[in-house]
């Protein structure tokens, strides 16, 4: 089957005038393309949020069956996905920039939903182990070649408001994992939650296969990418974009912050105001589907307006984004109450959403395009180290810790989650350290600021 772009865009190594298609037609048909292309590639960041959150969902079933701390529920359901997670993507990234961004998502996305299936599937402790590592190694390659393909179809002064409806994704797929997953684990265990976002994914994998087409690397952008670099070349220059560090620090420290506290908010609320899965799920599921989305789409409204394509201004509106927003991230986990506890969250996860696409996107602009999936995997790297090795560990660990000898308790995770809670001002830091030099490192990596 022919892609449906197979005559809009032209093929990776192909000159973009192709005399075939006429100026006129060709401007229309890469319009529908860009658009259609961002809609596959927001739908396959949903599916990756979905299943790799589901966990954190069912985690205090799965953790009273298989009789489990609050430190070994945190290993086997983020450590284990994290720490192969942040090891491939590294890899999969170098080979993105390289290879076929679109076959390398066929096969990602392909392989973490059949892990996700196996996920369900599992009868033992250990079982289940193998399958979430399968699916960090899945996930690992999702996410880098999204980005990358998603910036050649749009422009540089279109990626920010692109990359914020990109990142409706996030919202969508919290969603799926925390309400609709609850509701499902509720009624017939935590296994069918894994198997009711699994199988999607595969039929997902094929749509992607059969309808997207690999874009010319480089296309939209005023400096010709030229050939892959090595990836020490990558990493010097890198270094080398004082903003780009800082991105990268924002992004990974607001992740580990936001993200963080969110994995486990379900198994607190349980706890603490003596409530099931679904409950809690009908709590924050539309916090994610209502606010999450809210929050991406009033990010890709604003940063399409003239006025805020300056990456000055949308690195400091980040920054006071997510300082404001830390304030009730700290009451949500000190209240007593359910109702203020609940106000906290709709004050604060809009900002763990609206920050990822703007931060994708500056990040993208900050890169040549022959290195934009390797950037995009280490920020990825960083992040998820803060958020899926250290997080579930850590809080975990604190947790046991403020528990003695005897049981994880409300208490014990309330404390160890108000450690977390005042990260959220480290990351705004790092949001206004990367304004003081983003326009110069913009300019010097795609010609234009």
């Amino acid at each position: 089957m022919a892609s449906i772009v197979d005559d809009i865009l032209p093929a990776a190594g192909h000159p973009a005038d192709d005399p075939v298609v006429k100026p006129p037609e060709r401007a229309a048909a890469v319009l529908n393309a860009r658009w259609y292309v961002l809609g596959v590639t927001m739908l396959i960041y949903t599916v990756s949020i979905a299943d790799r959150y589901v966990f954190s969902q069912v985690q205090e079933q799965i953790r009273l069956e298989l009789g489990l701390t609050d430190f070994g529920i945190g290993v086997l359901g983020g450590v284990s996905l994290g720490l192969f997670y942040v090891t491939m993507g590294i890899p999969l990234s170098w080979i993105a920039d390289r290879k076929s961004r679109r076959n390398l998502l066929v096969f990602a996305l392909g392989a973490w939903s059949v892990a996700t299936t196996l996920c369900g599937l599992s009868r033992t402790y250990w079982q289940l182990l193998c399958a979430r590592i399968g699916v960090g190694v899945g996930e690992a390659g999702g996410t880098p070649p999204c980005t990358a393909i998603v910036a050649d179809y749009f422009p540089i002064d279109l990626r920010p408001m692109a990359m914020a409806i990109f990142a409706l994704g996030a919202p969508i797929g919290a969603w799926v994992g925390a309400d609709f997953a609850g509701q499902i684990a509720h009624a017939y265990g935590w296994r069918a939650a894994f198997l009711a976002l699994g199988v999607p994914g595969v039929v997902l994998a094929a749509v992607v296969r059969f309808t997207v087409r690999e874009p010319l690397r480089g296309q939209t952008d005023a400096v010709a990418p030229g050939a892959a670099p090595s990836m020490g070349a990558t990493l010097r220059y890198l270094w080398s974009q004082k903003s780009a560090m800082h991105l990268l620090m924002s992004g990974g420290v607001t992740c580990f912050w936001g993200w963080g506290l969110m994995w486990f908010t379900a198994p607190f609320l349980e706890r603490t105001y003596l409530i099931d899965e679904a409950r809690a799920g009908s709590i924050t599921g539309p916090v994610h589907l209502i606010m999450g989305i809210g929050s991406s789409l009033a990010a890709a409204w604003l940063l399409n307006k003239h006025w805020c394509r300056n990456p000055r201004i949308i690195c400091r509106l980040l920054g006071w984004l997510v300082a404001l927003s830390t304030v009730p991230s700290i009451m949500v986990y000190a209240t007593h109450s359910l109702t203020l506890a609940t106000v906290g969250l709709w004050l604060f996860v809009p900002a763990i959403y609206l920050y990822i696409g703007p931060t994708m996107a500056l990040l993208q602009n900050v890169a040549p395009a022959n290195m934009r999936a390797t950037f995009v995997a280490i920020s990825l790297l960083i992040a998820n180290i803060f958020n899926l090795v250290i997080v579930p560990a850590g809080i975990g660990w604190l947790s046991n810790h403020f528990a003695g000898s005897g049981p994880n308790t409300a208490a014990s995770l309330r404390a160890a989650l108000l450690f977390l809670a005042p990260v959220g001002f480290w990351g705004a830091f790092h949001y206004f350290m990367a304004a003081r030099s983003i326009e110069a490192d913009q300019q010097r990596a795609v010609g234009t600021c």
